[in-house]
């Protein structure tokens, strides 16, 4: 990635519509309940995403979200956000995402996404698939990860998806507690681990295991900056100024909104390049 020739690094952008795979409707409830509890409908392919992200000049992670043990659905396939960051790599990076559940074959797909297809960090989310961070079962992945040095981002705090379903689609918030990643980060030491999203109802929660852990980072996807705790603006600004990192949920959120917003949220006007970019570059390994 040139990060030289970008204004900020989105380390939280998801793939939406696959080109390779017809589109699998099943579950389709969970898109139009993100829907309504996001205000915003758009599904756009992989290739406009990166066209937006191009004309603004900003850099990008992209990953989709493997939850077919879960919900059934057929996942977006991590080779084609792979081939497509191969394709621009001077602004895009792709982070892969295997349902732990899927043990050591899992892990077998992410030692051969990580040689084969120049996977550069992985995406979990554990209401979504269903699982505590810490079971054991997910091991054989995060060994693969710890052992290549590479990031994780995992999903913490309320999720939109589920939101006003029915027994909230029968998806656990409690899977998502950040409490859970402490084990993570103490057995697997060289995977960075990144909390996304500010983790309502848990911000102190994670806030307290980024100070205490200095893998641990947090991404500030998902919200507005205005709506942000004043806690976790506080962090920003002091402790942990250095592990804090720009992100959106692409398409739920755009960019230009939240960094608009970012403007006037509080932070201070010398930690923003780190949190815009600075940051990023160093947890992806760019400097």
């Amino acid at each position: 990635m040139d990060h030289a020739n970008l204004v900020a690094i989105d380390v939280h952008t998801h793939a939406e519509v696959s080109c390779w795979n017809p589109f699998d409707n099943y579950g389709e409830e969970y898109d139009r309940a993100a829907d309504k509890y996001f205000r915003n409908s758009k599904r756009p392919t992989i290739e406009e995403t990166i066209a937006y992200y191009r004309e603004r000049k900003i850099g990008l992670v992209m990953f989709t979200v493997d939850s077919e043990s879960k919900l059934g659905r057929r996942r977006i396939p991590n080779e084609e956000i792979a081939e497509a960051a191969a394709k621009n790599s001077d602004m895009m990076m792709c982070f892969a995402s295997i349902d732990p559940h899927k043990g050591k074959m899992g892990a077998r797909e992410a030692e051969r996404l990580i040689k084969e297809h120049g996977v550069k960090g992985f995406k979990f989310h554990p209401t979504v698939q269903g699982y505590h961070p810490y079971d054991k079962m997910a091991w054989p992945i995060y060994e693969v990860i710890n052992a290549h040095k590479l990031p994780a981002i995992f999903h913490t705090g309320h999720s939109g998806i589920g939101s006003g379903m029915r027994c909230g689609g029968g998806l656990r918030l409690e899977y998502s507690n950040p409490m859970h990643l402490d084990d993570v980060a103490i057995d697997f030491p060289d995977m960075q681990i990144v909390m996304a999203h500010p983790s309502f109802p848990w911000q102190d929660e994670a806030l307290s295991v980024a100070t205490h852990k200095p893998n641990v980072w947090i991404d500030l996807s998902g919200w507005s900056p205005k709506y942000f705790p004043k806690q976790l603006v506080q962090y920003a600004n002091t402790l942990l100024k250095d592990r804090v990192l720009f992100g959106s949920d692409y398409p739920l959120i755009t960019p230009e909104r939240w960094m608009k917003d970012f403007e006037d949220a509080g932070f201070k006007p010398e930690v923003m390049p780190g949190i815009l970019k600075g940051n990023a570059v160093r947890l992806l390994g760019l400097a």
